[in-house]
């Protein structure tokens, strides 16, 4: 079997030359500029409010879902920001804010919802 050819870092301006995804140098940048789960607002406070949330709505609040009977929906293992701004956004603990989802559904939700566009139906 062949080595797969190498090619251009797709990081912008990177010119170093790699055999799969960002050189180690891009990486390690990339690492180091993501905010930490505490810094976006997912503490202590944020996981009181969350498990409070959920023993109040303990079943999947998603418009899939909803048209179901409650006791075959399928119960609800995180909550969701309705506005998209999480904890530090100005509802970031206001219960009317957020929604009881199931893996799947939180997942489905945020990728249609991201600016970089996640979920690309076409």
């Amino acid at each position: 079997m062949r080595p797969k050819a190498m090619q251009v870092c797709p990081t912008p301006g990177c010119p170093t030359l790699t055999r799969k995804g960002r050189c180690a140098d891009c990486q390690r940048t990339a690492r180091r500029q993501r905010r930490s789960s505490n810094q976006a607002g997912y503490d202590a406070r944020w996981y009181r409010t969350r498990a409070a949330y959920l023993r109040a709505h303990q079943m999947c609040e998603c418009e899939e879902h909803e048209q179901l009977p409650w006791i075959i929906r399928p119960r609800a293992t995180e909550v969701h920001h309705r506005d998209g701004l999480g904890p530090l956004g100005p509802r970031g603990f206001d219960w009317t804010n957020l929604q009881a989802l199931t893996k799947a559904c939180h997942s489905r939700i945020t990728a249609r919802e991201q600016p970089a566009g996640w979920h690309n139906p076409e």
